[in-house]
């Protein structure tokens, strides 16, 4: 089956970020297999859809979150405390197999709806988690979390290293779906536990590696007071700081650091919003992408973020960098819109697979309305894309050439019942919390 997309302002976002007004795009199967500016190739018995001038451009890339935990979004915000008071307790107490496949598919809705294409995720249960994906057509990257704070999947790492090896069994020829095996962070699983990771990567060289690094002063602490080292020196010498480590969050680095991770090839996940709103800090950014590192945008979970898609990510990761230089000119909006589609694929190594339009690779596109009035006049695509867009201007989204998304319409998710499952969760959620306030001091 051939699909022309036409009358569409094609970005392409490949290395010269050609533009092809009123272009079309032409898919067969899974792949682009032409592209260009004009009349279209006649083509006969394809499935021609008209975009009406809209721009027509690669699914954006969303290289950290924690699809499962969307049914925490908006929970006892303003508590300093939350963490231990109310989400581990409820983590431990709730969060079940059903309950992480209905938080994940909370998160793919949301996702497909904001025009991401391709995930990186790392929880829990992480093998419900590869199921949604597969079942709503999303690229991803599912890593089973190791962690020691008593997570509610495994109650030791011989535990949790079986539900790596279920994961990688499930899904190790899965055409969508990669298996993945994410150590929490250095603090939360510790040296010996990282070694370990490094020794069974050794005989699974091909599996992508996630972990939250360098995210906290706490982090910092633990790795200066038990080996008087920065925490990329402790990865580093657990042998997991490697080319392809996916590392995220990574604001408090040095000079040293971000030496340590360019010449370890290691690739980066900013999360701007999430980290914002925590007040943990700003990543450097502008020095991590000039050292030579790839660094893709993450949504974080939406207890974190709240939102999933990357518009609501863009402006942040701008502004930040905007601030740390006191200048208008770091990350232009060129260099943003890169970040949230073949800069992120690069981050978690399918960028020749996905993130720009180019003949011979997969189809992964959105379409994006330019009805609304916020977004006019243009006089810059991307910075419209960075400053002005919102997820309800994507009107269609399609993965390895299939439709996941026309007109606003899910076809791979039941969204009423999506929404009304995790509503159901919220409601168990909200009594427990009373309870623990009941018995607070």
């Amino acid at each position: 089956m051939t699909i022309l997309l036409t009358n569409a302002w094609v970005l392409t976002i490949d290395d010269a970020l050609t533009e092809h007004n009123r272009g079309w795009v032409q898919i067969d199967g899974t792949t682009i297999t032409a592209l260009g500016a004009g009349a279209p190739p006649d083509v006969p018995d394809a499935e021609v859809v008209d975009c009406g001038g809209d721009v027509v451009m690669p699914g954006m890339v969303n290289t950290h979150c924690h699809m499962g935990m969307s049914v925490f979004r908006g929970l006892a915000e303003d508590i300093d405390d939350r963490l231990y008071r109310y989400i581990l307790p409820l983590e431990r107490k709730f969060v079940t197999p059903e309950m992480v496949r209905i938080g994940s598919a909370l998160s793919a809705l949301e996702l497909i709806q904001g025009g991401v294409t391709t995930i990186a995720d790392m929880y829990y249960f992480e093998t419900e988690v590869a199921r949604v994906c597969d079942m709503a057509g999303l690229r991803a990257i599912v890593g089973q979390t190791l962690a020691d704070f008593d997570p509610p999947d495994h109650g030791d790492f011989d535990e949790g290293f079986a539900l790596v090896e279920e994961l990688f069994d499930t899904f190790r020829d899965n055409p969508l779906v990669a298996p993945s095996i994410a150590p929490h962070a250095p603090y939360s699983t510790g040296l010996k536990t990282m070694e370990r990771v490094a020794h069974w990567l050794a005989d699974h060289p091909d599996v992508p590696v996630q972990m939250h690094l360098a995210e906290s002063a706490l982090e910092v602490a633990w790795a200066r007071d038990n080996y008087g080292k920065s925490t990329i020196a402790v990865t580093r010498d657990a042998g997991l700081l490697k080319p392809g480590l996916i590392c995220a969050h990574c604001l408090q680095l040095d000079d040293a650091d971000i030496a340590m991770m360019a010449e370890a090839q290691v690739c980066v996940a900013t999360n701007p919003r999430s980290n914002g709103k925590a007040g943990r800090g700003v990543a450097p950014v502008e020095k991590l992408r000039h050292a030579g590192l790839p660094v893709g945008i993450g949504s974080d979970g939406a207890m974190s973020g709240n939102t999933l898609d990357l518009f609501s990510q863009f402006a942040p990761v701008s502004m930040f960098a905007k601030l740390l230089a006191g200048s208008r000119k770091p990350l232009p909006a060129t260099e943003v819109v890169r970040m949230g589609t073949i800069e992120g694929a690069r981050v978690l190594n399918r960028d020749l697979v996905t993130g720009s339009l180019e003949v011979g690779k997969q189809a992964d596109i959105i379409r994006i309305n330019l009805d609304a009035p916020r977004l006019h006049p243009i006089y810059d695509p991307y910075s419209m894309l960075v400053f002005a867009a919102m997820p309800s201007d994507v009107t269609h989204s399609m993965v390895a050439g299939r439709w996941l998304m026309r007109d606003r319409q899910v076809t791979t998710l039941d969204a009423r019942k999506t929404v009304a499952d995790a509503n159901q969760i919220a409601r168990q959620f909200k009594a427990e919390m009373a309870r623990i306030d009941s018995q607070a001091p």
